[in-house]
């Protein structure tokens, strides 16, 4: 089992940043993969930014450039860096991890609002 948490969204206006984090706990020896996934109001959630263990890392077309994924192994922690945030990226931000056995957990979630 792994646990995820998220934390850091909140209330930023347009043009800001936010610093999302999610520790993970429990057989984190396992993971995988980490990724972070946005879901906005009557709309299916989407993949922003994944990172392997490896260290290899994907971006959604709508936010390279701005976002960058980082994980801190030591701290079983993966970040989420977001600058330069717009409207349309008002959503909640969700917390993946894949393990080595193919299962996967979700965190709970955190807003991330934008406003104009």
């Amino acid at each position: 089992q792994v646990q995820l948490v998220e934390s850091g969204g909140g209330l930023v206006q347009s043009g800001g940043s936010l610093r999302l984090s999610c520790a993970a706990s429990g057989s984190i020896e396992r993971i995988n993969y980490l990724g972070w996934y946005r879901q906005a109001p009557g709309k299916q959630r989407e993949l922003v930014a994944s990172i392997t263990s490896a260290g290899s890392t994907n971006y959604a077309d709508s936010v390279k450039g701005r976002f960058t994924i980082s994980r801190d192994n030591a701290k079983n922690t993966v970040y989420l860096q977001m600058n330069s945030l717009k409207p349309e990226d008002t959503a909640v931000y969700y917390c993946n991890a894949r393990t080595i056995y193919s299962m996967g957990y979700w965190g709970q979630g955190t807003q991330v609002t934008v406003s104009l």
